[in-house]
């Protein structure tokens, strides 16, 4: 997928994200909520270090989204993202009646990076995003990006944080 050249500075800010995450000892995942104006209006990495597994950032970004934005502003809003929304986050998307998503690596991709490295599997089952909310538009992966969230992955696993 190429996406355009507009949109690349919000997903070289997920890699940036997922980055911070790593680097204060959890999982690298980063996301970017975006309005239909192309305004930044909020943005979070995984925090999932704590002990709640519910603390993924397109989790937290569909809860701010619906406490700060109007119904018709979620809709036209997009979130940039380091990694496909799992089950969970895109259930909350849809759920919330945000825009679309665009994401750098896929669940597939992270699974199959996870299962190189001997990672178990999640307790929750991978899902592509458009089986659990088929109502949102979705593209993704973004090649230019990909290696770098691979590679923060690796580090993570590998316990080079």
């Amino acid at each position: 997928m190429v996406v355009k050249d507009a949109e690349l500075p919000y997903l070289r800010r997920c890699v940036e994200l997922a980055a911070e995450a790593l680097e204060a000892g959890d999982e690298p995942f980063g996301s970017v909520l975006v309005g239909g104006d192309g305004a930044v209006l909020a943005e979070d990495h995984n925090r999932v270090a704590s002990g709640d597994r519910t603390r993924h950032p397109e989790f937290e970004l569909a809860r701010w989204s619906a406490a700060h934005l109007t119904p018709e502003e979620r809709a036209a809003a997009t979130v940039y993202t380091s990694g496909e929304h799992c089950p969970m986050c895109a259930a909350a998307h849809a759920w919330v009646g945000l825009g679309r998503i665009v994401y750098v690596a896929s669940s597939e991709q992270l699974g199959t990076w996870l299962a190189e490295l001997g990672v178990p599997a999640p307790p929750v089952r991978t899902l592509a995003v458009h089986e659990v909310a088929p109502g949102v538009a979705v593209e993704g992966p973004v090649p230019q990006l990909t290696d770098d969230i691979h590679a923060l992955h690796r580090r993570f696993h590998e316990g080079r944080v």
